[in-house]
């Protein structure tokens, strides 16, 4: 005779989704949130210029400018704080607000060093452009997805392309004029595209400049010279070439933080 209380029970009849329906649903997540190193800013913050870095050879070059103050940060609950180094430490997960000091005018950048999900990327946007800060003009740093891409992208070879706003190509001066424009058919998705997006949607002048590869003392030096001949022309951004490649070093085999923390 079966023993009904030892015995695996049957396959259940509903689908996952069904049994889904039936558990209470997870909270909501807390809403992200700008937190300024001033406890009485004067917001909004109107830069001419903010510059927001969320590829790795971009962080790996504003790590490294030294004429930097810290202006706040972007709290996204979601994020622990473990791992975290007491001093800002270019491998935090954390999303970093500075203000350039050796700049003429008032620049802004944006180190995005924690993953943003597709459904957060949106409300990020909002908070960093539009609201409790209004520049003149953004500058969005990302790398080339490959899945994205339509064509073939060759590892041994660099690129660079960019996306405009409408009021940026149409206006009197370009960011970054000597940067052919992303190709037909392939895809920007994620933070970037709702960075620029926002941008559209404000009507303010924006660009959206992906790089290839991914990470690479080639890249690195693309990127830098970029920003050194059409954006920041005054700022020092020197970096010693055997950081390259102990960053090339690093990024190649990623690992999970969360192991050693």
């Amino acid at each position: 005779m079966e023993d009904v209380l030892t015995e695996i029970p049957p396959p259940s009849r509903f689908f996952q989704e069904d049994l889904n329906n039936f558990a209470p649903p997870s909270p909501p997540l807390p809403s992200p949130f700008l937190l300024f190193s001033n406890p009485k800013p004067d917001v909004p913050l109107r830069p001419s210029l903010l510059i927001i870095a969320l590829s790795s050879p971009s962080l790996f070059i504003f790590n490294h400018i030294s004429s930097k103050t810290l202006t706040g940060s972007l709290i996204l609950p979601e994020i622990p704080f473990s791992g975290n180094s007491i001093e800002p430490s270019l491998g935090d997960k954390s999303c970093n607000i500075y203000t350039v000091n050796d700049a003429d005018d008032k620049i802004l950048f944006v180190s995005v060093q924690c993953p943003v999900s597709a459904e957060r990327s949106h409300i990020v946007a909002k908070l960093l452009i539009g609201e409790q800060i209004i520049p003149e003009r953004v500058l969005i740093l990302d790398s080339v997805k490959k899945l994205n891409f339509r064509g073939k992208l060759s590892p041994d070879e660099i690129y660079a392309f960019k996306l405009e706003t409408s009021s940026e190509r149409n206006g009197e001066f370009t960011l970054l004029k000597d940067v052919d424009y992303y190709p037909s058919g392939s895809m920007i998705d994620g933070l970037a595209a709702a960075l620029l997006c926002r941008c559209q949607l404000k009507n303010i002048k924006g660009t959206l400049c992906v790089s290839w590869p991914e990470y690479g003392g080639s890249v690195v030096s693309l990127v830098k010279s970029l920003l050194h001949r059409n954006v920041l022309p005054r700022l020092d951004l020197s970096i010693d070439g055997d950081k390259y490649s102990r960053f090339s070093q690093i990024k190649s085999q990623p690992f999970d933080s969360e192991l050693y923390t």
